[in-house]
């Protein structure tokens, strides 16, 4: 397993300029992790500091659907996101450097709703949880993983989700990532596993 770094974000941000100047565009990046560790944002400040086009995706706007949640699927590590669909509407177009589109699922109103529309961008950086799922883990130039403490982790979930939603997290959200990461080895194979120093919100 890779060492577990304790970085601020311009330190992740050298880290793969370095990385990127030895591949050929277009780059497919990953942030994967345990929630609350600061995906978001780091994606969010990633956009902003590489000095060419960027695409942001978010894994959130691909979970499933009520009616896909069978006892089964719910059973299987990392099912609970709708890989197949994630990698028919999304992965396939930005590894051949197409427009395309996408439906959002809305978790408020539990099905899909608006669509985002996306050009070729020489960066394209795909955030959240189950990003690295193995169905779409080739896809990829760069896979990063983000750890969190928990004790950390449970306070910064207090902050952003307000304190009733930490049980549920504790409850739900939490194990079936934490089987994810395990069954899958998500951080043990990542080719760069960071804690950010800075305290955010994710």
């Amino acid at each position: 397993m890779k060492n577990n770094e304790v970085v601020n974000m311009e330190q992740i941000y050298c880290r793969l300029s370095q990385k990127i100047n030895s591949n050929n565009f277009p780059v497919l990046i990953a942030i994967d992790g345990r929630c609350a560790a600061g995906k978001t944002t780091l994606a969010a400040w990633l956009k902003e500091r590489f000095e060419c086009t960027v695409n942001v995706i978010h894994m959130d706007d691909f979970f499933l659907q009520p009616h896909q949640r069978t006892t089964q699927r719910m059973k299987e590590p990392g099912g609970n996101v709708d890989y197949e669909r994630f990698e028919k509407e999304v992965m396939h177009f930005l590894s051949l450097s197409e427009n395309f589109s996408y439906q959002v699922y809305d978790c408020k109103i539990g099905k899909l709703s608006s669509k985002i529309y996306i050009e070729p961008a020489k960066i394209s950086i795909v955030e959240g949880s189950y990003s690295c799922h193995p169905t779409l883990w080739d896809f990829y130039t760069l896979r990063i993983f983000l750890d969190v403490e928990p004790e950390e982790q449970l306070r910064r979930i207090c902050s952003r989700n307000g304190e009733k939603e930490v049980s549920v997290f504790q409850d739900k959200w939490i194990p079936l990532e934490e089987k994810y990461f395990a069954a899958c080895q998500i951080q043990e194979r990542s080719d760069f596993v960071f804690s950010i120093s800075e305290t955010f919100q994710n």
